[in-house]
């Protein structure tokens, strides 16, 4: 059974302190570098400071209009800490702009996207992180805990990953799709769709060790002549269920 085969063998990168394995419900583990409390102490930095320049900027345009300028300015404040990480995370695949620079995001424990009660959760609990000052909650509880989670994170089940993505060429090859050489169950349909799904949140090496057990169902001429990966083929395939001659 092709589902069989993916979860035939798994990679050993859970070995490392720094990475998370998560069995997802359509079988497939997916290996999730952890960011540790360096990157994410930079991206909270590089956040700190967008928000903090927006809001200078935001003091000097509203200076004009007096005490009503310094009432729109608190509510600006207030909005701007609170929710630019929360909108960011929802709308920009779990990144504020410091995560995007530093190639990380913020996921739920299951690999699934961020959803807004667990956003909200983790961002409102900055206040406990904060304790006593400067955030050390925080830090002490990033430091203790395995996958590096400060108290937001273990209340809303949320984790901050290295954002790891296949290269270019992979998905801009499988743009067609094509027919599987052999028939598929609607398990095994379901599988490759899976796959071409979670992919792009796996790093290459990983993808490309799931391909490969799939290899006897694809064609293996071109793979042999290096013209199209297992990857490539899959994403084809996966193309090809869902409508995408």
């Amino acid at each position: 059974m092709l589902i069989n085969l993916v979860n035939g063998n798994k990679s050993n990168h859970g070995m490392l302190d720094t990475t998370r394995e998560v069995e997802v419900p359509e079988g497939i583990t997916l290996s999730l570098p952890v960011a540790g409390l360096v990157s994410r102490s930079l991206a909270f930095i590089i956040d700190f400071l967008i928000r903090l320049a927006v809001i200078l900027l935001s003091a000097q345009a509203l200076s004009v209009f007096d005490n009503m300028g310094i009432g729109l300015l608190l509510i600006l404040t207030f909005f701007i800490e609170w929710f630019y990480p929360v909108l960011f995370e929802i709308f920009y695949h779990g990144q504020t702009l410091g995560k995007k620079a530093l190639g990380i995001a913020v996921i739920n424990d299951d690999g699934t996207p961020i959803d807004w009660s667990s956003s909200i959760i983790r961002n409102l609990l900055r206040a406990a992180d904060f304790l006593p000052f400067f955030y050390f909650f925080g830090i002490i509880s990033m430091l203790f805990s395995r996958d590096f989670k400060r108290l937001g994170d273990l209340v809303a089940g949320t984790l901050v990953i290295h954002q790891l993505e296949l290269q270019k060429t992979e998905t801009e090859n499988s743009a067609g799709g094509i027919a599987p050489k052999v028939a598929l169950n609607l398990e095994e349909q379901r599988a490759i769709v899976n796959f071409a799904e979670r992919a792009p949140r796996m790093s290459e090496s990983r993808a490309a060790e799931l391909a490969n057990y799939l290899a006897p169902w694809l064609n293996t001429q071109k793979i042999q002549q290096g013209t199209e990966s297992p990857v490539v083929q899959l994403n084809k395939i996966a193309r090809w269920l869902r409508g995408h001659k």
